[in-house]
């Protein structure tokens, strides 16, 4: 069943800067018409269910390449699909921030479709470089599964970071603009991941949330953008220096998180640093 598209989305739709062919599609598959489906869905949770704040979009580089790397939490990428929807309803011009998501997600029935068609693809890295080098903004989750599979005590620590990221960065000459998303892990309070559910479905592990049912609910997420980072060198680096820059873009996220935990008056989680 298609969604009423809200013209609003559609008109901002037509607005992003991509090389659209007569039928509406880009060089990568992406389609106007899913495009406007999505964020009409989205749009709405992003304002109405999620009431997302952001915080610092003005950091977003308005053209050009880019990596937004972001901290995960909440069991499923409920954080990714906000960043994504904050970067066309917050930019003006709109920008679609492209995914790179997990791997087991093209196996899957119902999401493989749509990940193309929305932008969205399986985290390869030609792919991610061959995006950058046409000036895409590519959104990265360091974290990967680990992430997402934090249980509700430890949805505010961060887990090791890939360094696949930065290395990337260096290759494309790439500004890196940090992400810190509260309330992932609030929406869905994980108490337990099944692994045995997982493999039913093809995917690592399905959430069992603390009422069972792995739905989202209705609280107030944030998503704060840092000031952009740009690592020099030829991506061939030594592991220890390229690692000392992912600490870098760790630290980062975890300042922001840290900082607004305190306005709020909650305390972080251990492992936050």
């Amino acid at each position: 069943m298609r969604l009423p598209i809200d013209p609003v989305i559609r008109a901002r739709v037509d607005r992003l800067a991509l090389p659209w062919n007569p039928h509406g599609l880009d060089p990568y598959g992406a389609s106007k018409d899913h495009l406007a489906q999505m964020f009409t869905l989205f749009g709405w949770m992003y304002r109405h269910y999620f009431r997302v704040k952001t915080f610092g979009a003005m950091n977003i580089p308005r053209e050009g390449r880019a990596m937004l790397i972001g901290n995960h939490s909440g069991g499923v990428a409920i954080d990714g699909a906000m960043i994504i929807t904050s970067t066309f309803l917050e930019l003006d011009p709109p920008r679609l921030a492209q995914g790179m998501v997990e791997k087991f997600m093209g196996r899957m029935p119902f999401t493989a479709p749509w990940q193309s068609r929305t932008g969205q693809f399986t985290g390869l890295p030609e792919t991610a470089e061959r995006l950058l080098r046409d000036d895409r903004l590519l959104m990265v989750f360091p974290e990967g599964a680990r992430g997402t599979a934090k249980l509700y005590w430890e949805r505010h620590s961060l887990v090791d970071f890939g360094t696949g990221f930065l290395r990337l960065a260096m290759k494309t000459r790439t500004p890196i603009v940090p992400v810190a998303v509260l309330g992932g892990g609030e929406a869905l309070p994980t108490i337990a991941n099944s692994r045995t559910l997982g493999a039913l479905v093809g995917a690592p592990y399905v959430p069992i949330s603390a009422y069972l049912l792995p739905v989202p609910l209705p609280v107030q997420m944030e998503v704060h953008y840092g000031e952009p980072m740009l690592f020099e060198g030829s991506s061939h680096e030594d592991d220890h220096v390229v690692q000392g820059h992912v600490d870098q873009v760790k630290r980062a996220i975890a300042t922001m998180l840290r900082g607004r935990l305190a306005e709020l008056g909650r305390e972080p989680a251990e492992g936050l640093s």
